[in-house]
């Protein structure tokens, strides 16, 4: 039977658990466009907000390609086209690295890939992307959660050696559902309560249940923050990196204005994924990637083969 550093889901009960790894992997190996207040903040906060990736002409080709994908798949019954809970307005769309040239190209991009190196010490490859909708009016709450929980869970990945990179496509206001994040909290692993169902997933991709940490828990969490929950608010264009055990989740948006963004999941290519550490069987490839892995070639640009005038 394997050693689990990171146990969850193993019936009522729910532990604090000091992180086994580290942060950043392998410090100075990979070159790229961090610095080192930026790798101290991120090791310290567990995300990194970035506001000078993309220029104001590959923004908007960003955002005309969201909302172009958006109008494609609308109304489509696909497993990668994920609904809000009680309406027809999609929530998210995944697998865009795959089903679309654009994001494909958009993911390999230089500076993201090799921030993405940087934070984990080795090359990288794509595990999960998605662009995420969350309408005016209608978007609803996602409880907090570690994103690593689920993953090492219910897809197998062995350590906490990912990192999230969040690509803001409409302005960020406190009102309109940004997410929010627990400055240091990827520093503790929460064992949440509960046990997983097969297909899990079908029912937490809209409205996430299990592998919630405890009332408990998540309060000692905040109170190790110093009481304080940041948000990531700002101007479209601007990048979040969040370390894969950083604690974060979003309020509803009930303001008129939505939010978008593109996001793509960075794995260490030294942590592919293995036999998940729950009992629940693994899930599909559009959520966890297993097939035909290879790492990332960071490319300069994706404006020509967009179309861009």
């Amino acid at each position: 039977m394997r050693n689990d550093l990171y146990p969850s889901r193993l019936g009522n009960d729910a532990e604090l658990i000091e992180r086994k790894d580290p942060v950043i992997y392998n410090r100075g190996k990979m070159e790229g466009p961090l610095s080192t207040k930026d790798l101290d903040s991120y090791e310290d906060n567990g995300f990194l907000m970035l506001d000078d990736v993309f220029s104001d002409e590959e923004v908007n080709i960003m955002t005309d390609q969201l909302n172009d994908t958006l109008a494609k798949e609308k109304g489509k019954k696909s497993d990668t086209v994920v609904l809000e809970p009680e309406s027809e307005e999609v929530r998210s769309i995944f697998e865009v690295h795959k089903n679309n040239d654009f994001f494909s190209r958009l993911a390999s991009n230089e500076h993201l890939v090799k921030a993405a190196q940087q934070l984990l010490g080795s090359e990288v490859y794509i595990t999960q992307s998605r662009i995420n909708f969350k309408p005016g009016f209608s978007g609803k709450e996602f409880y907090w959660h570690s994103d690593f929980e689920t993953w090492h869970v219910e897809d197998g990945m062995p350590k906490p050696r990912a990192v999230s990179c969040s690509i803001i496509l409409t302005d960020n206001y406190e009102y309109n559902g940004p997410l929010m994040l627990i400055p240091g909290s990827h520093k503790w692993y929460v064992s949440c309560p509960g046990e997983t169902p097969d297909a899990n997933y079908e029912q937490s991709l809209q409205k996430q249940e299990l592998g919630v940490p405890d009332a408990e828990n998540l309060t000692k969490l905040f109170e190790k923050a110093g009481k304080q929950i940041d948000t990531a608010t700002g101007k479209k264009g601007m990048v979040l990196f969040f370390e894969s055990n950083t604690m974060h989740g979003s309020a509803g948006n009930i303001s008129p204005l939505p939010r978008s963004n593109a996001f793509f999941v960075y794995n260490s290519i030294e942590n592919q994924l293995v036999e998940p550490y729950g009992n629940a069987k693994p899930r599909p490839e559009f959520l966890a990637n297993r097939e035909n892995i290879k790492p990332l070639e960071p490319q300069k640009t994706f404006k020509e083969k967009a179309g861009a005038k």
